[in-house]
Formats: structure tokens, sequence, C-alpha cells
């Protein structure tokens, strides 16, 4: 009868420590699905700064008028993704394409001495800034949730239950070049 207790006593322990591992993978997962929504939201308020942005721009630049339409479509591109890695590559081209203005404007003496194009670029670099940061806070939370599900024992859960890995936020190669402009 003892050994009996000793068996369902530890039965009871290994479903309790199994119960305690697929609850901390489930947290683990939110906090990345939770870090990206937060990239989500300071993506929104660069959206919505980017036409004022454009507009402005246009009225000085309008022989960059491909540019801008880039612009317009990496922002659309974004809106319209449906996975996290289609956003991540949206959010990649759409980060370049904001490079490439930032440098054209550099042509333009009288755009950059503009009230309201230097009020945009200061709110247009601090959401940079805000978006850096939560990258950075989902990069954090990625790399905490891949660790949980691969490594060993809670790699046994997470494969019984199919947890798969997270995508990291990385920079695409073309997003770490210098934009070449050419006139």
């Amino acid at each position: 009868m003892g050994l009996w207790i000793v068996l369902v006593a530890i039965i009871v322990l290994f479903i309790i420590w199994g119960i305690a591992i697929y609850n901390t993978l489930i947290k683990n997962r939110n906090k990345v699905k939770n870090a990206f929504a937060q990239i989500d939201t300071v993506l929104q308020r660069r959206f919505d700064l980017i036409p004022n942005l454009v507009e402005t721009v246009k009225d000085y630049a309008s022989h960059e008028s491909d540019l801008l339409e880039k612009i317009t479509k990496a922002r659309t591109s974004y809106i319209n993704a449906s996975s996290t890695n289609d956003k991540i590559v949206a959010e990649n081209t759409l980060t370049n394409t904001l490079k490439s203005l930032l440098a054209v404007v550099e042509n333009y003496p009288e755009l950059k001495a503009d009230t309201n194009f230097l009020q945009l670029q200061s709110e247009l670099s601090n959401t940079e800034d805000s978006i850096s940061y939560a990258r950075h806070l989902y990069n954090d939370a990625v790399t905490i949730y891949n660790n949980s599900i691969a490594t060993f024992p809670n790699s046994l859960i997470a494969n019984m239950f199919h947890f798969q890995e997270s995508q990291l936020f990385t920079i695409a190669d073309e997003a770490k070049e210098v934009p070449k402009i050419q006139f």
C-alpha cells in the first residue's frame, strides 16, 4: 500500500510539474504577442504621421513622386500584412524608404526650414525611437519564449503541445545600407 501512495504522489508531482511548465510557456508566448502589439501601436503613430510628412515634402519636392509613392505602398503593405513575418518585411521596407525620404530632404534647404516639416520630423524621430525600443522589448520576449520551448525539460511539454518558435524582429540587409539619392 505504501508503494502505491509513493507512485501516486510521483504521478501527481509530474502532472503539477507539466502544468507549471505549460502555463509558463503560455505566459511567455503571450508576452511575445503583447510585445508585437506594442510595436503595432507605435507603428500606427508612424502611419498617422506619414501622410502629413509626405504632403509637406510633396509641396517642395514634387519630382520625388516615385519615392513618395513607395512610402505610401510600404505603409499600405504593412497595414494589409496578415502574419508577423509579413509585417516584419513590410516594416523593414517602410523604414528603408523613410530613410531615403529624409536623405532627399537634405537637398531642400527651404523644406528643412519649414516649421511644419520640422515638427513632423521631430515627431517622426521620437516615434522611431519608440519603435526601436518596442522592437528591443519584442526581441527580448521572443528570446525568452524561444529559450523556454527549446530547453530541457520544457521542450518535452512544448513539443507535446506544438509550441512554435517565434521570429526575432531583424533589420533587412537593404535597410542597413545608407540610402543612395540620385537627381
